[in-house]
C-alpha cells in the first residue's frame, strides 16, 4: 500500500491551465503504475490519464488527448498533470491512484487501482 497526496488544485478560468502533483512518499514508487482520475458531484469517477512506470507508455481520455500530459520523476516520488484549455465541464475532484506492477502495462478502469489520493478540487469557471 502506498500513500498518496495530492496538491495543485484550485479555481482557473476557462481555458487557463493548472498543474497538479502527487507525492508518494516513503515508497519504492517506481514499481507503480500511475494514474490520473476526476469525479464530478452526482458522476461516477472517470479516467484521465496513466503512466507506465518507467514512463514508457502513457494513456490519456480522449477528452483530454492534446490538453493534458501525464509526467512522472521517479527520483522525487511524484506524478504531474499538466492540465491546458481547461474547461468549465472539468470541475471536479481530481484523484491520483497507484498500482504496483510487474511491466509497462497502464489501466483506465477505478478498479485496476489499489492505492487512491484524499483528491484535489478544480474549478474552472466560465
Amino acid at each position: 500500500q502506498v500513500e498518496l497526496v495530492e496538491s495543485g488544485g484550485g479555481l482557473v478560468q476557462a481555458g487557463g491551465s493548472l498543474r497538479l502533483s502527487c507525492a508518494a512518499p516513503g515508497s519504492t514508487f517506481s514499481i507503480y503504475t500511475m494514474a490520473w482520475f476526476r469525479q464530478a458531484p452526482g458522476k461516477e469517477r472517470e479516467f484521465v490519464a496513466a503512466i507506465s512506470r518507467s514512463s514508457t507508455s502513457t494513456s490519456y481520455a480522449d477528452s483530454v488527448k492534446g490538453r493534458f500530459t501525464i509526467s512522472r520523476d521517479n527520483t522525487k516520488r511524484m506524478v504531474y498533470l499538466q492540465m491546458n484549455s481547461l474547461k468549465p465541464e472539468e470541475t471536479a475532484g481530481y484523484y491520483c491512484a497507484a498500482e504496483c506492477t510487474i511491466s509497462e502495462t497502464v489501466g483506465d478502469s477505478p478498479g485496476w487501482y489499489g492505492d487512491w489520493g484524499q483528491g484535489t478540487q478544480v474549478t474552472v469557471s466560465s
